[in-house]
């Protein structure tokens, strides 16, 4: 049977790769947009087989979440697969930011990266119980282990993420829903092309033994990993998608 995914932030970057690599599987995608509609538009166009659609929704907006997942589940005629992708990354180095930006950093970053992830989660659920079962899997981040000091938002609700997805593979497993979760590092998009390309490309880049950063779709091979049926019994895993540039104990 063909998987039906919904991937959220899936207009660039690691979702569009993402997205790549479920059509290229053979699922049908909703690509899932919030400001980049022709961009989305775009990578639906691109993708292999038939049955892909566009879906928008502001991740920081409740009820749009809401209407985005069930909007994907009708049109693809259900759900079988969630990917948590979408966030947002805003420079608030403490002692380099006034106290009105820093609130509203820590609100929209917190509201995006974690809420809008556990929102979207919550309204997918009944679908993928309608379906059987199937899988979640968020896009954390390096940064929830090691600390991200210009923009600690950023770290800690990835860190929320990591502990939500745990808590959800637990809490899920019964209803037959696995739960997984990623965590890159630098990755080579657009959104890290600024600082790759800067004069501190070299030493980011230095922080793997490999010499670079990930591709996309080597994220994307680890998503596509954890939702898959041979990965059930791994819920509750976070991968490490970094290159040894940061390792845990």
């Amino acid at each position: 049977m063909t998987r039906r995914v919904l991937v959220t932030g899936a207009s660039r970057g690691i979702g569009r790769a993402i997205a790549v690599a479920f059509a290229a599987d053979g699922c049908r995608v909703a690509v899932h947009y919030g400001s980049s509609k022709g961009m989305a538009e775009e990578v639906v166009a691109s993708l292999r087989g038939e049955g892909h659609l566009v879906v928008q929704a502001d991740m920081g907006d409740a009820d749009g979440v809401r209407s985005a997942v069930d909007a994907a589940a009708e049109r693809l005629g259900g759900l079988d697969v969630l990917v948590n992708n979408a966030g947002v990354f805003r420079a608030h180095p403490p002692t380099l930011t006034s106290y009105d930006d820093w609130r509203e950093a820590w609100s929209q970053t917190l509201g995006v990266n974690l809420v809008g992830a556990a929102n979207a989660t919550f309204c997918a659920i009944p679908h993928l119980i309608a379906a059987g079962g199937g899988a979640v899997v968020n896009v954390s981040s390096r940064g929830a282990f090691r600390g991200e000091p210009t923009c600690p938002a950023y770290g800690a609700s990835k860190a929320g993420m990591n502990a939500f997805g745990q808590s959800m593979a637990v809490a899920l497993a019964p209803h037959r829903i696995a739960v997984g979760t990623v965590a890159p590092g630098f990755v080579e998009t657009e959104m890290a092309r600024g600082v790759l390309d800067g004069p501190g490309g070299d030493a980011v880049r230095n922080q793997s033994p490999y010499g670079r950063v990930a591709r996309p779709e080597e994220v994307a091979a680890a998503v596509l990993w954890l939702a898959s049926p041979e990965a059930r019994f791994s819920t509750g895993t976070i991968i490490d998608v970094n290159g040894a540039s940061y390792l845990r104990s």
